[in-house]
């Protein structure tokens, strides 16, 4: 509902500010939901290529466990050496787009430098163990990808709520109290007038 605002001239310059501020609130708000918009359609494009990557590789590191499963069977397989440790290296790169956290992440599965000599076994068993060793750089990378989508769909859904509440209820309700005081305000100058031209007459 409309506020109670006594209609003056004050009241209503007031108003007339405190609507310009919201419209400048709410083109902020509509350009900060357009750049939000833009920045996941960004990140779910490189989500979508990298998800590809990781089921095409996926698909590779299974037939490479059904040949390892043929050759040695499930009970010797399990037997094989392990890679051991991870060796490898996680860095972390964020940036902010509009107050959102988005991070990069680079994983790498390196043997380089390391003390441990890398398990010995069958070619199969060997390939099984690198090719699913190199899902893990792209399963960080996915992760990172989904927590920036995730944190970028909640900011752009806050930001369009607070846009939607200021377009269709705080600016309609504060555009429907200038026009009432507006009213009111002429109301009041013709009968000002009245009254002075009145006593004018009288005089």
């Amino acid at each position: 509902m409309p506020r109670e605002v006594s209609p003056t001239h004050s009241a209503f310059l007031e108003l007339r500010e405190e609507r310009q501020g919201m419209e400048e609130g709410y083109h902020f708000l509509d350009e900060k939901r357009l750049i939000l918009a833009a920045t996941m359609l960004g990140e779910l494009q490189r989500y979508e290529v990298a998800l590809n990557e990781f089921r095409s590789d996926y698909a590779a590191a299974v037939e490479s466990l059904k040949a390892a499963l043929a050759r040695h069977g499930l009970e010797e397989l399990q037997a094989q050496p392990t890679e051991g440790p991870w060796r490898g290296a996680l860095s972390v790169h964020g940036h902010s787009v509009l107050g959102v956290l988005v991070n990069e992440v680079d994983c790498r599965t390196t043997g380089e430098g390391s003390e441990t000599p890398l398990p010995t076994g069958s070619p199969e068993a060997k390939s099984c163990r690198e090719r699913f060793a190199g899902l893990l750089p792209l399963a960080a990378r996915l992760a990172a990808m989904t927590g920036n989508l995730e944190r970028l769909s909640y900011e752009y859904g806050r930001t369009s709520r607070r846009a939607r509440a200021l377009e269709d209820v705080l600016l309609p309700e504060l555009e429907q109290e200038l026009r009432i005081i507006d009213t009111a305000l002429e109301e009041q100058e013709r009968e000002e007038a009245i009254r002075v031209r009145r006593a004018g007459l009288a005089q």
